[in-house]
């Protein structure tokens, strides 16, 4: 595999490695270390490794992750994956959203999203409570980044697809925290992705770090002061990493360089490879794979003055429900769940499509939305329809009716598929569940569970 790499690639990494060259070179020789992180919105990591058929071997920076092996495991072919109760993740990309910390009831802004790996991981630490927005500009990226949070139970999400810029005046000063996960060149990825070296050159590198620098100009007045900004690539070149952050440091002093608490797992900033050295950028953390497992990441977390006095910013008025869409919606929670208070939400629509909005949102008016909020289902004009979302974002006590299904029950390879199931149970709408986790709704007539699984996850199979 080194044959393929770029020779100017590796001539850079021979010239900043030096005697750690060799060792950097012979990863190449090894195929990728595979890990996932366990949805703690749905279960606790100590549960899932108790449950799951794989052997797992903890991640030392990330507390809900473990490694797999690849070749014995396949856990993105198991249920429980369907389930949401884990997301499949490089280790070394955990380590970006670890830095944030993101807390519940936070605002924070995840700005270049898709697929939502770190944007799951933020959701997580904060417990569906605060504001979530994940923003992804690639409309073709932007579906994957909707099913991955929808998937694994997201509430407080909220999705564009904007250009970071379009995003600067309508949020000033209204996050406590951010994440760049910045679009780069890509060389820490050339070991899980040989496609990544055939793109990349000297001057793909050099429109990266022109389109880094954009990106966190737009950021930056985004945060609040005392506010939390981590900047990230999944590249190894000094050129998007310390020399970005030097040139953003220089024309932004609120701004400061903060200790990594997972900083004793990696390898320390290099101030020296950047074109204006500043000493603080040694607190940067550098993930090498020959130095850990896992693949290339840059990680920086940096932390804005707090000495300036913000204004609260006004909440948003969105599409008001109409009279029909709420009838239809409240007949339905009250058919369907055992506690009601989603009747006091902030709800909005698009079309008959409702949505739940996370309180305090600013108006999105002019934007481009993907998803304002939790996505309900469709208010038609004589019942509602629950979406997908909404199951796999409900618990089972929530609900009035179960139908329980186990991973070795020959009847959860016939919901995966679409099939109907027989079943004893009420009239109604049912929420489907393995092993006691949701998995998708149903609806009872006649004596039958009518398939309400999504088209487009059916599969014929299932890891158990």
């Amino acid at each position: 595999m080194v044959q393929s790499l770029p020779q100017d690639f590796l001539q850079l990494m021979q010239f900043l490695l030096k005697d750690e060259y060799p060792a950097f070179l012979n990863t190449y020789q090894h195929a990728p270390i595979r890990s996932l992180r366990v949805n703690t919105l749905k279960i606790r990591p100590d549960r899932l490794k108790e449950k799951v058929p794989f052997q797992l071997e903890p991640v030392p920076w990330c507390k809900e992750a473990f490694y797999y092996d690849h070749e014995r495991d396949r856990p993105g072919k198991h249920v429980y994956h369907a389930a949401g109760l884990y997301y499949i993740q490089d280790a070394s990309a955990m380590a970006p959203a670890e830095a944030l910390a993101a807390k519940p009831g936070e605002k924070i802004l995840d700005l270049c999203a898709a697929p939502g790996g770190k944007t799951t991981q933020l959701a997580a630490q904060m417990r569906g409570k605060g504001i979530l927005v994940a923003n992804e500009i690639d409309n073709k990226r932007i579906h994957a980044l909707v099913e991955n949070l929808e998937r694994c139970g997201v509430t407080n999400a909220v999705v564009l697809n904007e250009n970071p810029a379009h995003l600067t005046e309508r949020f000033t000063h209204f996050f406590n925290g951010i994440l760049i996960d910045a679009p780069c060149s890509g060389e820490g990825m050339f070991r899980k992705d040989p496609e990544a070296s055939n793109r990349w050159s000297l001057r793909a590198v050099e429109k990266c770090a022109l389109l880094q620098s954009q990106i966190l100009e737009a950021a930056a007045p985004m945060l609040r002061p005392g506010g939390r900004l981590v900047y990230s690539t999944c590249t190894f070149n000094p050129s998007e990493n310390e020399g970005v952050i030097s040139r953003f440091l220089e024309k932004h002093p609120e701004f400061q360089v903060k200790s990594i608490a997972q900083a004793t797992h990696f390898q320390p900033g290099h101030p020296e490879w950047a074109d204006k050295e500043n000493p603080s950028l040694q607190e940067a953390a550098r993930l090498w794979p020959h130095h850990l497992k896992g693949e290339g990441h840059f990680v920086v977390l940096l932390e804005k003055t707090a000495d300036q006095e913000i204004k609260k910013p006004r909440t948003g008025k969105f599409p008001p429900v109409s009279a029909s869409a709420k009838k239809v919606w409240k007949t339905f929670v009250e058919h369907t769940y055992v506690e009601e208070s989603f009747l006091k939400d902030t709800y909005t629509v698009f079309g008959e499509h409702l949505y739940q909005v996370p309180e305090e949102l600013p108006s999105l008016k002019g934007l481009r939305v993907e998803r304002p909020g939790r996505y309900l289902g469709q208010a038609k004009r004589n019942h509602f329809a629950p979406s997908h979302a909404l199951a796999l974002s409900s618990q089972p006590a929530q609900v009035r009716q179960v139908h329980a299904l186990e991973r070795d029950d020959p009847e959860l390879i016939r919901y995966l598929q679409g099939e109907a199931l027989p079943a004893t149970l009420a009239k109604g709408w049912t929420l489907v569940t393995v092993d006691g986790y949701p998995l998708g709704w149903g609806k009872v007539s006649g004596g039958l569970l009518k398939n309400h699984y999504p088209k487009w996850l059916r599969r014929d199979r299932i890891q158990q």
